[in-house]
């Protein structure tokens, strides 16, 4: 961010402005309908043949355009006491071959719990892909550590990790660096940006 400009589009990203207060007709809390396609804890089933997890309420920045800003974490994700109710959902629906997991963002779990949950899904036979949406290749591009990497490539799910870049300014030598260490573990990376007035 440049210091001292409030046009900054990463200072845009991240500010809280009066305008986010005004009522605006056609706009609510759960503007991508989240809250009906809840179907378990942290289990969202919008689409046939995919479902998102809400692996954790966490997440390493908080963006003002956020569409979960107002999304019932504490009871409404998949972590630690609902993940056998998550995995329990996804067992049940063999139409399932995509889980995605999200948030928050699932890179601020460990390594270690990350694995742990993933196998659990790679022993779930009709589940073939795996996606990971995070915004900390970004945001802390030192968390994509050689373990996570490790676990991505051994796992027997084709992979996609979707990161969350909206301005070039965004994009350094670290974080190509973290880029380049997921797309080597033999990822499929993707991006995905929002559109921003300003």
């Amino acid at each position: 961010m440049r210091r001292g400009d409030p046009a900054d589009p990463l200072l845009r990203q991240v500010l809280p402005l009066a305008e986010e207060c005004l009522a605006v007709e056609g706009f609510g809390p759960d503007p991508v309908g989240d809250l009906a396609a809840h179907k378990a804890p942290g289990v969202l089933h919008k689409y046939h043949g995919r479902v998102l997890l809400t692996a954790t309420g966490a997440c390493g920045i908080h963006c003002r355009y956020c569409f979960r800003r107002h999304f019932p974490y504490a009871e409404a994700n998949a972590s630690a006491e609902h993940w056998r109710e998550a995995l329990d959902y996804v067992t049940r629906h063999p139409d399932v071959r995509e889980v995605i997991l999200s948030g928050g963002d699932p890179l601020t779990l460990s390594d270690r719990r990350l694995a742990e949950f993933v196998q659990t899904i790679e022993d779930i036979p009709h589940v073939e892909r795996l996606r990971l949406h995070t915004r900390l290749p970004v945001v802390l591009p030192e968390r994509v550590t050689q373990e996570l990497c490790a676990w991505l490539a051994d796992t027997r799910l084709k992979t996609v990790v979707v990161i969350h870049a909206n301005h070039a300014q965004e994009l350094d030598a670290t974080t190509r660096l973290a880029c380049k260490r997921l797309a080597d573990s033999g990822v499929t990376l993707l991006n995905q940006s929002v559109l921003l007035r300003g």
